[in-house]
């Protein structure tokens, strides 16, 4: 059984200990200040008699060290040091994402936690349903004006059965043994926890949240940072919007007002050239080939608009060789004639015009390679179902 040193003090990271067994390249010692991760947290990293620690895990109650190389054996007395600057960094992103969580389950009620991700570098939360920036906004600022109050941070235990676990955020479920490890943020928040934290608010420095990202069925995930990297993030996404504001040619106050705005005009620009695009390709005039009827040309619409087009042709009977006047091109070869196969002319004319594509034998589609000609590839396929239809 290992002695967990990290379990009482998260703050000594220089060691020694004895080998208690070896695996390969896993060492396990008779204490251990390395913390194997759990809670969301990350494993620490660091060196055992100078040799790289690259993973820490708990397997029952022994704590194993990846450290490839190591030439250790059972019995040896070592020297060991824990990554202070990643071990730091950790302890200050868990502590941070109690308080976040805490902040925006007050602004948003029964709002539940998914998951939890503290690494070195990215750090995120996710909850299940999605919140407002507006929401995320004043979690943060409630969050900085905690870490500037510089709250204590408490560690106790509760035994599973204590009744007051119900007044305290926990999954159960998740958390093994009698004894649950609880974190308390003076007044601010309280969860179960066996992760490592800091003792004070301030240590955390600062925190900004900087994506809102969908996790799936998962619900969303709240990206943040904390220390300098927060302070620089929120710096360069600030003059970022500055730019932005400039862009749009308003005030930063009024620029998402202004980009709603833009946002509108574009939608019902596009709905208006979706509807003439549409009016080009219905409108286009049948041609005769062989005595089948076939439509073709090069349009300005979308590539959904030549889709729709040519499925309503393709069920009269008609063949279809369609192309959106754009670069690159997307093209569309479509029949109800049995006697065509579109699958191979469409793959034939786009390997000598330029372009890949594929699809089924009444219906096929692909694209031409930036700078290709789309009417000559309207040209040559017609060309190829002439040839089909006059050899029949």
């Amino acid at each position: 059984m290992t002695e967990e040193i990290f379990a009482h003090d998260g703050y000594l990271t220089e060691f020694e200990a004895v080998v208690s067994a070896t695996d390969g390249d896993w060492v396990s010692l008779d204490c251990t200040a390395f913390y194997p991760g759990g809670g969301g947290q990350a494993h620490d990293k660091g060196t055992i008699r100078g040799v790289s620690v690259e993973k820490v895990e708990r397997r029952k109650n022994e704590i194993w060290h990846l450290c490839p190389g190591h030439g250790l054996e059972a019995g040896d007395k070592i020297w060991c040091s824990v990554d202070w600057e990643r071990r730091y960094e950790l302890m200050k992103g868990h502590t941070a994402e109690h308080m976040l969580f805490g902040a925006l389950s007050r602004l948003v009620p029964d709002l539940n936690i998914i998951k939890i991700d503290i690494e070195y570098g990215d750090k995120y939360v996710v909850i299940d349903r999605d919140v407002s920036w507006d929401v995320i906004s004043d979690a943060v600022a409630s969050v900085n004006a905690a870490i500037e109050e510089n709250l204590s941070v408490l560690k106790s235990s509760m035994d599973r059965d204590d009744p007051e676990l119900e007044h305290i955020r926990a999954k159960l479920d998740r958390i093994e043994g009698s004894e649950i490890s609880v974190v308390e943020i003076d007044g601010f928040d309280i969860a179960a926890c066996s992760g490592l934290h800091v003792m004070e608010t301030e240590e955390i420095g600062f925190v900004f949240a900087d994506r809102r990202v969908s996790s799936g069925k998962d619900g969303y995930a709240i990206h943040f940072k904390v220390g300098e990297a927060a302070k620089r993030v929120s710096s360069e996404l600030a003059y970022a919007c500055l730019k932005v504001s400039d862009a749009l040619n308003s005030k930063p106050s009024d620029a998402e007002k202004a980009a709603a705005n833009l946002l509108s005009d574009l939608n019902g620009t596009r709905a208006m050239l979706k509807k003439a695009g549409k009016a080009l390709v219905t409108g286009a005039g049948e041609k005769r080939i062989s005595g089948a009827a076939v439509r073709y040309g090069v349009f300005p619409a979308d590539i959904d608009t030549l889709a729709e087009a040519a499925e309503n042709w393709k069920a009269e009977g008609h063949t279809v060789i369609l192309a959106t006047d754009s670069d690159p091109s997307y093209v569309i070869l479509a029949s109800g004639d049995e006697r065509i196969d579109c699958r191979k002319i469409l793959t034939d004319v786009l390997s000598s015009v330029g372009g890949k594509g594929g699809g089924k034998k009444d219906f096929s589609r692909g694209g031409l390679l930036k700078g290709s000609d789309p009417t000559a590839f309207v040209e040559k396929a017609a060309d190829a179902v002439g040839d089909i239809l006059s050899s029949l």
